[in-house]
């Protein structure tokens, strides 16, 4: 008769019954069963990829923008069922059309003071009704222009005939004065050429406020021409193109974009053209279609000069086919009438600049609220940081936001603002806050992002091997040649991980050093 045994319930109960051996092997079994499901087993709930090259960006709602400013953006995205941050970027660069050159802000109250020149680009693909936004919103821009226009057309047309007489009097003067043998002659009819160029009047020339298409040279002297300030407001590529140098061998001239930028004084003197601008003030609004964006603006030259670090972006999701064909929502003439009535006040008589600008400062609150976004900013620029990608694009980023927060104080308030509240401030942080992600997605669309673009790179290969899972030093091993620092490849497969593309995991075997391994989100094994 067999000797029966109690079931066993523990390994002290495996160990007496069959010895430590035993024990061991069936931990070292159920350890390797244990790697072996969590390797094969797919994720729990993957959320949705954002792959390299694509980034979610949150909306930019209208109410960012104080009153009628955001009641007008608001009606423009509804009327035209187009995204909000499109109105928002168009309505802060007409705000600054009018106030640039007439106001700086200072954060601190001393010598550091920010132009209100500020350069916003919007992203949209062909169809979605950019050129409606642009047009609603530049009305009362084109509307001042002409009032002024109609108003100094009899004093132009008199201007303009006083200096044709007086240029034909000198040239018949210079005739004959150098047909005058005499000597007393000579410089009798010399003075008198003097007393003509000084006494023609000055040419005098309708206002502008900005433009839609030009060369680098033509803008200097429109900056020349309208109280050192001039707005380019366009739906078209054909600046940023000219910027690209497509027209000119690529070298175009950015000085005068940059210097538009910063306000910081222009001389130009060149074999018959010379333009000097003490203080000049340039404005960009620019609605781009993506893929010109990125054909254009992947040069190096537009990242290391610091010209793409200038620009507000907005790549918002596209609203094409989930628009209302059947909805026709006009502009309520009250919101319209308003926003006209407030942008012409903020206008004035005057057609240009004059003397030096306001200086607005910050209220106690507001310098404090802003520091503190400046600091978080700072603090996530470096090595490791968040935003360490676009650190040129950050470091600009409050400088940027105490000039939104200066144009919301003057739209506000008016005028006879002294300076900026906690209110506008708080917006404008909110708005700055808002468009870090679109920032973001605009240069990893230009392929400006390195990590984005070593991500993609990953990915692809990652891809290409058709296998769920990979060992970070396999993946190492194969692309040696992009990554001969393992660090720079764990920034690529960090990014992954954040954008839910990868899910990292560390396998540990007996006898050998742990392995970091990688998991392949399902959605991008199937979308390869």
């Amino acid at each position: 008769m067999s000797e029966t045994f109690p079931p066993l319930t523990d390994f002290n109960d495996l160990a007496e019954a069959e010895g430590l051996k035993a024990v061991q092997e069936q931990l070292a079994a159920a350890i390797e069963d244990a790697q072996q499901e969590q390797q094969a087993a797919p994720a729990v709930e993957w959320p949705a990829p954002i792959l390299p090259g694509t980034r979610a960006v949150p909306d930019v709602p209208a109410t960012v923008l104080p009153g009628w400013l955001g009641d007008m953006a608001g009606a423009v995205s509804e009327s035209t069922q187009t995204p909000p941050a499109l109105s928002v970027l168009v309505a802060l660069g007409v705000l600054a059309t009018v106030l640039q050159r007439r106001y700086v802000v200072a954060p601190f109250g001393d010598s550091y003071t920010e132009p209100l020149s500020l350069w916003t680009l919007s992203a949209s693909p062909s169809g979605t009704r950019k050129s409606a936004v642009l047009s609603a919103m530049q009305a009362p821009l084109i509307y001042w222009e002409k009032l002024l226009r109609d108003r100094m057309r009899s004093e132009i047309a008199r201007v303009n005939a006083a200096r044709m007489v007086a240029k034909k009097r000198i040239e018949r003067l210079q005739q004959d004065a150098a047909k005058a043998k005499d000597q007393q002659e000579r410089e009798s009819l010399t003075k008198e050429i003097e007393r003509e160029e000084t006494d023609m009047p000055d040419e005098l020339r309708a206002p502008r406020l900005f433009t839609g298409d030009t060369t680098p040279e033509r803008l200097q002297a429109l900056l020349v021409e309208h109280g050192e300030r001039m707005a380019v407001l366009s739906d078209e590529a054909g600046i940023f193109q000219i910027m690209a140098g497509l027209y000119n061998g690529g070298a175009a001239n950015l000085d005068v974009f940059l210097q538009g930028h910063a306000g910081s004084s222009m001389r130009v003197d060149r074999a018959g053209r010379s333009a000097h601008v003490d203080q000049p003030a340039l404005w960009f609004a620019l609605l781009l279609q993506p893929g010109v964006l990125a054909d254009v603006a992947g040069s190096r030259r537009f990242r290391d000069t610091g010209l793409l670090a200038r620009f507000l972006f907005a790549l918002p999701v596209s609203m094409v086919g989930k628009r209302d064909v059947r909805k026709h929502a006009a502009i309520p003439q009250a919101v319209r009438d308003e926003y006209e009535y407030r942008l012409l006040r903020l206008l004035g008589d005057e057609p240009s600049a004059a003397g030096e600008p306001v200086v607005l400062g910050l209220s106690d609150a507001a310098r404090e609220v802003w520091l503190d976004f400046a600091q978080a900013i700072e603090d996530e620029q470096g090595e490791g940081g968040q935003y360490e990608a676009v650190s040129d694009w950050t470091s600009k980023l409050p400088g940027a936001v105490a000039r939104v927060a200066a144009l919301l104080e003057l739209a506000a308030t008016g005028l006879h603002a002294k300076e900026v509240g906690h209110p506008c401030m708080d917006d404008a942080i909110t708005l700055g806050r808002l468009l870090i992600p679109h920032a973001q997605a605009a240069f990893a669309l230009l392929g400006s992002d390195q990590v984005d673009v070593d991500a993609d790179a990953v990915l692809r290969w990652a891809r290409g091997r058709g296998e769920a899972v990979f060992l970070r030093s396999e993946c190492h091993q194969a692309m040696s040649g992009r990554f001969r620092d393992v660090e720079r490849l764990k920034k690529a497969l960090d990014r992954l991980e954040v954008n839910h593309v990868l899910q990292g995991f560390v396998v540990r075997e007996k006898g050998k050093k742990p392995s970091q391994r990688y998991r392949i989100n399902p959605a991008c094994l199937l979308s390869s």
